[in-house]
């Protein structure tokens, strides 16, 4: 923290650029909300479902934490790197702990990095070179309310890519390497909810259900993006479809609907059918194979976690490493009921792509069928 003797904040080395959107330092955000946040997450993936990686890092101006994850979904172990610490002034360094984020060439090129520790030699680590294929695009705008109370506004943006490097995990190693493996990535700030703020009267506007599907898709030549979320009754407050091609206007695939093939007993999806629409009115159907699946809930910090969730204060210098093992669902209830992230092939007029089937579902979902929480299909 650069205090002067005064007690007074002193600029910060952003302050030299020309982009402040308040008259603030850039070390501050605009809100004083304490849910204020901005992260990225990043998948990388083989296509044929052997490994998924999830890593991530997320700023909270406001509570003065930076933290980081990385997950690595092999077989049915799940090995996971976190860490936090105290944020500094530095908003260009994007390192905590083992893991670090390098920008080299903005919107087009990033370094993933996370280093091994002496204590746990054969613990997850990796170097990779993420490079996007296809510009950014901006997803909707985002928020949610509970109440009169404003519980989600982000902002957000997509790109898929490819990446090559290597991955180290168990005492095995992956060459990652271009054609044979796909990155997608996602990049948001505004504010999200923070675990630790009591919830007043937010109980009493708990939805009945929430049922979420976010869907990066990269072909060859182009890149598609579907989102959709949607209330109990199947009410959607969220969508988008859209169709990326380098050198091309995007274009509105129209209203996304999704037929989902549940495994029995679940809602774990295991195949889906995507329908879309080109602008002449055309129906696109894309074909969905899941390759290898990871619930963001274990490992990642996202809620409902019980040992680590995003933006919470650990002390200084925190680091977490530990390998779960998703061979019982029954050791991980809570996975249920947060989004899992899906590596899956898609097939669009005889082409084959690849990207994430980010989904989840809870509560009741009339579309579905599902009618209360504990519905599951048949």
């Amino acid at each position: 923290m650069s205090v002067n003797r005064q007690g007074e904040d002193r600029p910060v080395a952003l302050d030299e650029y020309p982009v402040h959107q308040a008259p603030l330092s850039m070390k501050h955000h605009v809100s004083s909300d304490r849910n204020a946040y901005d992260r990225c997450i990043f998948h990388v993936f083989d296509h044929q479902g052997r490994a998924l990686l999830i890593a991530g890092l997320g700023v909270y101006p406001n509570t003065g934490v930076i933290d980081a994850y990385a997950t690595l979904r092999t077989g049915d172990r799940l090995h996971a790197v976190r860490a936090s610490d105290a944020l500094g002034d530095d908003r260009t360094k994007l390192t905590v702990g083992p893991l670090t984020i390098t920008v080299d060439e903005p919107l087009k090129r990033l370094s993933l990095h996370c280093e091994a520790t002496p204590d746990d030699p054969e613990g997850l680590s990796f170097d990779l070179t993420w490079t996007g294929d296809f510009p950014a695009v901006w997803e909707p705008h985002h928020t949610q309310r509970q109440g009169g109370r404003l519980t989600i506004e982000g902002r957000r943006f997509v790109q898929a890519g490819r990446c090559a490097g290597t991955i180290r995990a168990g005492g095995e190693e992956f060459t990652v390497t271009e054609g044979e493996w796909t990155g997608t990535r996602d990049r948001s700030w505004g504010v999200r909810p923070i675990p630790g703020e009591e919830p007043g009267r937010a109980a009493e506007f708990r939805p009945e259900g929430f049922h979420w599907l976010w869907i990066p898709m990269r072909f060859e030549d182009r890149f598609l993006m579907v989102i959709a979320q949607e209330n109990a009754d199947g009410y959607r407050t969220l969508n988008e479809a859209l169709l990326v091609r380098n050198g091309h206007r995007d274009t509105q695939l129209g209203w996304p609907r999704t037929d989902i093939t549940y495994r029995p007993g679940t809602r774990h999806p295991e195949r889906a059918v995507v329908h879309l629409a080109d602008p002449a009115g055309k129906p696109l159907e894309i074909g969905v194979e899941i390759l290898a699946s990871s619930p963001l809930a274990v490992g990642a910090g996202y809620p409902p976690a019980t040992d680590w969730q995003h933006g919470t204060w650990q002390g200084r210098g925190w680091t977490d490493r530990r390998v779960y093992d998703l061979s019982d669902p029954s050791a991980h209830p809570m996975a249920a009921y947060g989004v899992t992230d899906h590596a899956a092939r898609f097939t669009l007029d005889g082409h084959t792509g690849y990207g994430i089937f980010e989904h989840g579902s809870f509560g009741r979902h009339d579309p579905s069928g599902f009618a209360d929480h504990t519905s599951t299909a048949r």
